[in-house]
């Protein structure tokens, strides 16, 4: 190969590769609300999430120095197939296989939520890590000795640098880099998002239908659109756990909140089992039948379930047919929420 010919392909090549970077750095979106989507209750004007500090908040969501042992992430718990829920056990398991309390939570669509956890205890995502990071049975660590190890990276100092400025990492700019990559766990491409937004020829089956006018009759009071939930704490007469959880009374100390506990989506469930706080129902039908026959007159069992759910076996797949469209296979594949 001649110096003229190697120059051609050295410049081919260097167009390729330059070609490439800007690929990779145009498929950051930024935070777009979807338009069917009401506006966030996040702040993200203290907060604004740019490519840097969302590519931090990735890199630390997967990052094992979070733990005490340096063997637990957030991504362990919260897995992307599974719309970042734990898949397949009932409760979470964290640091030495130790077992927590209730199931893991999907993370998904959090700019629209006002308080987290299962019983509300935490307001503001900006501080919603501190409870992993440091519970015993999850990551078993404390915030100040996850800044030393992260300060001490060869890496992280630069890319806080990157993201907000300053090499000093601050326990604030490390809640706001987590957060930046949770606001952007947004699961809006259902079929159900594609027929209200009139896109392509979408639209449902029949079956589909009758299960989306039976969700709106009959669940449509806790599980609003398009979120599928209206964020209120109840009791849904499941009874109590094993472990004997009072639910919202442990935030409140009020007698009326317990065994409350936060009104989960209905998005995405096809990826999400097991069910309830608890995970205690591993299939939907197994769901459907507790509505439908064996909800609890346990205290502070909310009103509109004093006589459960009455569902015939066909509405039951009409209903388990509408819930399927639901499910948004782009959010569990995303790349762009993979650990890179």
């Amino acid at each position: 190969m001649n110096r003229k010919h190697f120059s051609v392909i050295t410049g081919v090549i260097l167009v390729i590769a330059a070609c490439s970077k800007h690929a990779v750095e145009s498929i950051f979106p930024g935070f777009v609300n979807p338009p069917h989507f009401p506006a966030p209750v996040y702040a993200l004007e203290h907060n604004p999430i740019t490519k840097d500090g969302f590519e931090l908040g990735r890199r630390l969501f997967y990052e094992p120095r979070l733990s005490r042992d340096n063997t637990i992430s957030c991504g362990s718990c919260h897995i992307q197939s599974s719309a970042f829920t734990q898949h397949g056990h009932d409760v979470s398991h964290g640091i030495d296989d130790r077992l927590g309390r209730r199931n893991s939570p999907p993370i998904m669509n959090l700019a629209w939520i006002p308080n987290y956890m299962w019983d509300g205890g935490i307001f503001d995502l900006d501080l919603q890590p501190i409870n992993p990071i440091t519970a015993h049975e999850e990551m078993d660590e404390t915030v100040s000795n996850v800044i030393a190890k992260l300060q001490a990276h060869p890496q992280y100092p630069g890319l806080f640098k990157k993201a907000f400025g300053n090499e000093t990492i601050t326990t604030a700019h490390f809640m706001k880099a987590l957060s930046q990559f949770m606001l952007m766990c947004i699961s809006s491409n259902s079929k159900y998002d594609s027929v209200m937004l009139n896109m392509g020829n979408a639209k449902f089956t029949q079956q589909e239908a009758a299960g989306y006018r039976l969700v709106q009759q009959k669940c449509g009071s806790c599980h609003k659109e398009p979120l599928f939930t209206d964020n209120s704490f109840r009791n849904n007469g499941i009874g109590i756990g094993y472990n004997d959880d009072l639910g919202r009374y442990d935030i409140t100390l009020n007698d009326n909140d317990k065994y409350k506990f936060k009104v989960p989506s209905l998005r995405n469930l096809a990826y999400t089992a097991p069910y309830m706080h608890d995970g205690r129902y591993i299939k939907l039908d197994a769901v459907l039948n507790h509505y439908s026959s064996t909800v609890q007159a346990t205290p502070n069992l909310d009103p509109l379930l004093s006589n459960g759910i009455p569902l015939s076996n066909d509405e039951k797949q009409q209903v388990l047919a509408f819930l399927a469209t639901l499910n948004d296979r782009h959010f569990i594949t995303n790349t762009l929420l993979a650990e890179q």
